[in-house]
């Protein structure tokens, strides 16, 4: 969870070009971001894989009002519909976004190309039918951001209980550099979204980068050095790591809930 899901650029900036924030150019820019370019195949009325400007644009023609996240993971298909064909792609993927207004789903395949020192990033995003459904485990943005506190809470105790690399300046060092990263030229979310929704996806990624930072430097020297540290780290982190992406998914599919509010009020 260091770095943004494509399939969050993608829910996110599609949210805000379906919503009139931005424009076509700027939107893609921004779900591609370093990746080489983005396709979207199998998508309605098309034979081959499209380029995403035109692939937004013939949702949009096709009746789609939102899109949403889903980030699951081996026994918690978080944010899913089904059906089990589209699932399990999206569970290979650990990600895929949903369509709001219309019936489909989008699952990105990614591959690298070039040689050593010059790779760029490919992305084919594979358009399948979904079940219209309720999303799956995804919680409220209040019930996120409660979850969170508590879960950044759990992170650093467990962390410090089992003595793993991950708790003190070196966890520290990353989560500055990470901070900069985000300044440095990336928004947290695109136009349109609630403050809240950001306030949540940051503390989430942060909670995610603590676990990340465990699940990585916890073998190292000064981390857990036996079988059944290991075993404890990951039984206790797991959880947390569950919350954060429970909150992500939350904070990006913030748009379409809030719209469907509003829609519900009006």
């Amino acid at each position: 969870m260091l770095t943004e899901p494509r399939s969050g650029r993608l829910a996110a900036w599609g949210n805000a070009l379906l919503a009139g924030f931005v424009s076509p150019d700027d939107a893609v820019l921004a779900v591609v971001g370093e990746d080489a370019v983005h396709r979207v195949e199998g998508l309605p009325g098309e034979t081959a894989p499209v380029g995403l400007t035109l692939a937004l644009g013939r949702l949009r023609a096709l009746g789609v009002t939102g899109l949403r996240v889903a980030l699951p993971a081996p026994g918690h298909p978080l944010g899913l519909s089904g059906p089990p064909e589209f699932n399990a792609r999206a569970l290979e993927a650990e990600e895929a976004v949903i369509c709001h207004g219309v019936a489909l789903g989008l699952v990105p395949e990614v591959s690298e190309a070039g040689p050593a020192g010059d790779v760029h990033v490919e992305v084919v995003w594979h358009c399948l039918p979904v079940r219209e459904a309720p999303p799956a485990d995804v919680p409220s943005l209040g019930e996120a951001e409660r979850e969170l506190a508590e879960a950044l809470r759990e992170a650093t105790s467990v962390l410090s209980r089992l003595d793993v690399a991950g708790s003190g300046p070196a966890a520290e060092a990353a989560i500055d550099a990470y901070r900069a990263r985000a300044e440095r030229g990336r928004d947290v979310l695109a136009p349109g979204y609630p403050p809240r929704a950001v306030r949540v996806l940051e503390l989430a990624q942060r909670v995610g980068l603590l676990v990340s930072l465990a699940v990585e430097r916890g073998a190292g020297p000064g981390g857990a050095v036996s079988a059944s540290e290991i075993a404890g780290r990951g039984a206790a982190l797991r959880p947390v790591e569950r919350v954060a992406r429970r909150a992500q998914v939350a904070a990006y599919n913030a748009y379409v809930e809030e719209r469907e509010r509003g829609l519900e009020r009006g």
